[in-house]
């Protein structure tokens, strides 16, 4: 396993692709956006994470990384592609299986293929397996397939990926035994061997568990305000208990794992998913509930300005998957509630808003509105927060 071929250079590709090159394989980055690729030959990054700048520059630089738009042959394929739910909320799976077909030409006999992209159950044997079948390979024998899903956190990915417990799944034990392999040459985590499908849930299961309980926690803040009190004091008193540990509630819940991947259960077990679909109805309605919030304070002005601070999903990144924030910055501009300003510390630009100064938008708002708890909201001085209306929806004032 010297030559290793990655299809999909966003958030898990090319963090993986070069760590894998600091370890000293040989790494071939594939990605069907030809500017990704030529930034990359330029020993350059695309999105933003710490580090991976440093470890991309020194991947290239040494010859052990480089990018393409067609992939080559190799002795391990990792399929790292985005997996988005398309309308019904079902998987959307046309990624997965165009980097299947792609990898096809160029697979020999032995090769080791590997799906990171978090996936519903039995998307290995369901879809990968019978398309390397029908190319003529027996899965098991000639082709070893595994799923390891990742279980990286943005803004701690280049760490979280050498030092992270990962679970393994094989279609066969021996496609599991031969991923783990390859894993234990650069992860410090225990590595854990089930079979394709349980590796599939493990990780639909870890994001459900998470949206439960902040579904929890964001119905508990509209009951809170229904009832004049307060729930950020009420959660601190509650976790006092020692086994109560309530998590934050927000403006809603983003991010490519959390606010979708419980959709995948639902959608593979639609009778018996019904307190994880309850849980994604309720985060999802969230945003609409802030929206109902600063219709009803700008009520009070003939047209004032609104100040939208955060677009990212979570704090300190800028990453805007499915973020609650752009969700809620989209509709208050449909409205046509007032003059809209949108601060977002984490990005340069926007396709969709223009982003203002904090302090243009501090100076200027009638109403202010914390979507997201980037750091340097959080040290704003509150003296500046007076005159305004204030909607916190993370609890940071």
């Amino acid at each position: 396993m010297k030559q290793i071929c990655i299809m999909g250079l966003g958030y898990i590709g090319l963090p993986t692709s070069s760590i894998l090159a600091a370890k000293g394989f040989s790494v071939l980055g594939v990605d069907v956006n030809p500017e990704v690729v030529e930034t990359i030959n330029q020993g350059k990054i695309h999105i933003t994470e710490p580090d991976l700048d440093l470890f991309v520059k020194a991947a290239v630089g040494s010859g052990k990384l480089r990018a393409a738009l067609a992939p080559e042959p190799s002795d391990v394929f990792i399929i790292a592609v985005p997996t988005p739910f398309k309308e019904g909320h079902r998987a959307d799976l046309s990624y997965v299986e165009a980097a299947t077909r792609a990898i096809v030409p160029v697979l020999r006999a032995g090769n080791l293929v590997i799906l990171e992209s978090t996936s519903p159950p039995r998307t290995c044997t369901g879809t990968i397996a019978p398309i390397l079948t029908a190319a003529g390979f027996t899965v098991g024998r000639d082709i070893f397939l595994a799923h390891c899903p990742e279980r990286v956190l943005p803004g701690q990915i280049m760490r979280e990926v050498v030092e992270n417990d990962r679970v393994i799944g094989g279609v066969t034990p021996e496609c599991a035994r031969r991923a783990r392999d390859l894993y234990a040459s650069f992860t410090t985590g225990q590595i854990f061997l089930t079979d394709a499908t349980t590796a599939e849930m493990v990780k639909l299961v870890e994001n459900s568990f998470r949206d439960v309980n902040i579904a929890f926690a964001n119905e508990l803040s509209i009951i809170c305000e229904s009832l004049g009190l307060n729930v950020w004091e009420l959660i601190s008193l509650a976790n006092r208990h020692p086994r109560v540990n309530i998590l934050r509630p927000g403006p809603g819940v983003g991010g490519h794992c959390i606010a979708v991947d419980p959709w995948f259960i639902v959608e593979a077990c639609p009778q018996e998913a019904r307190l994880i679909k309850m849980a994604r109805l309720v985060n999802d309605d969230k945003p609409h509930h802030v929206v109902k919030k600063i219709t009803a304070a700008a009520a009070k002005f003939k047209r004032p300005v609104i100040g939208l601070l955060g677009l990212s999903y979570k704090q300190d990144i800028d990453d805007l998957r499915e973020s609650p924030a752009v969700e809620i910055a989209r509709a208050v501009r449909q409205a046509d509630l007032g003059e809209l300003l949108v601060c977002e510390p984490y990005r340069q630009s926007h396709p969709e808003f223009e982003l203002r100064p904090l302090a243009e938008v501090l100076a200027r708002s009638d109403i202010l509105v914390l979507l997201v708890p980037h750091q340097p909201f959080k040290a704003v001085d509150r003296e500046l927060l007076k005159p305004k209306i204030v909607i916190d929806t993370c609890g940071i004032w």
